[in-house]
């Protein structure tokens, strides 16, 4: 994975934690179709390399944007077929994103509208600037959210204030967020960044095995019955049972010592 894209900027503040930086600031971090390869290619390649990385944080460029949503100055002119290429990118891009095996922490360092808003919503959890605005107003634009965030919204807040935010298009604060339990966290803007970095390494210092497991299980948990839910988390509980990781927990438990997980 190289280091550099055309509209994102990557960099270890630690040396398990990979952080992702939208970085078009000179357009709010707008998501066009570069940037929707490009986050593509990165959330693919951590699929395919798990072990690149043991956490990930997801932010923007700037104080002003964490994505301001699809680039309308680029979409103005297209050609439905170019329109629709252009969205299957960010279709996959979502995907991606959602099912990344190594956890993701969303920094919304500002606002975060439309497909801004997606993104955020695609990653595990989200702490959010005091500052920072969501909103999905695609339906004020002939439209609607089309990378997931009809999906992803509902299961952050529920299906009744879902449809009110996507129907009304109304933008909501960080502090609605956190209420409504979409956002974990409020910071103030200039301990957003060391607040997203502080739970991040706090994530990779566990097992790795186990972190991706856990994820999974909830993840594919929430679709299935609560029967069929914790048949599919024993299933994933039984994958750490042989590995290096689990008998380093316990003897390092035992010994009163700081396990050292190596991702075995």
């Amino acid at each position: 994975m190289p280091d550099t894209y055309p509209t994102l900027r990557l960099d270890r503040p630690h040396p398990d934690v990979l952080r992702v930086t939208l970085d078009r600031p000179d357009a709010r971090n707008a998501l066009n179709t570069q940037m929707g390869h490009d986050l593509l290619h990165v959330f693919d390649g951590l699929a395919a390399d798990p072990e690149h990385c043991r956490a990930v944080v997801l932010t923007g460029a700037g104080d002003r944007a964490f994505c301001a949503g699809g680039d309308l100055k680029q979409r103005l002119g297209m050609t439905d077929a170019q329109w629709q290429a252009q969205h299957l990118v960010f279709e996959r891009m979502a995907r991606a994103l959602i099912d990344c095996p190594v956890p993701v922490v969303g920094a919304v360092n500002g606002a975060a509208y439309g497909g801004g808003c997606e993104i955020a919503l695609a990653c595990d959890f989200i702490y959010a600037a005091r500052t920072a605005r969501f909103a999905l107003p695609e339906v004020t634009l002939g439209i609607m959210p089309g990378a997931g965030g009809t999906q992803t919204l509902a299961r952050a807040v529920g299906e009744r204030r879902a449809k009110e935010l996507l129907l009304s298009g109304r933008p909501w604060t960080a502090e609605e967020a956190a209420a409504w339990g979409m956002v974990n966290r409020v910071c103030e803007p200039d301990a957003l960044a060391d607040a997203a970095l502080e739970i991040a390494v706090t994530i990779a210092a566990n097992a790795p095995i186990s972190i991706r497991q856990a994820k999974r299980a909830i993840h594919h948990g929430l679709s299935l019955s609560l029967a069929d839910g914790m048949l599919f988390e024993i299933e994933a509980y039984n994958r750490m049972v042989p590995t290096e990781d689990r008998r380093e927990g316990v003897a390092a438990f035992n010994e009163k010592r700081r396990p050292v997980f190596k991702g075995r």
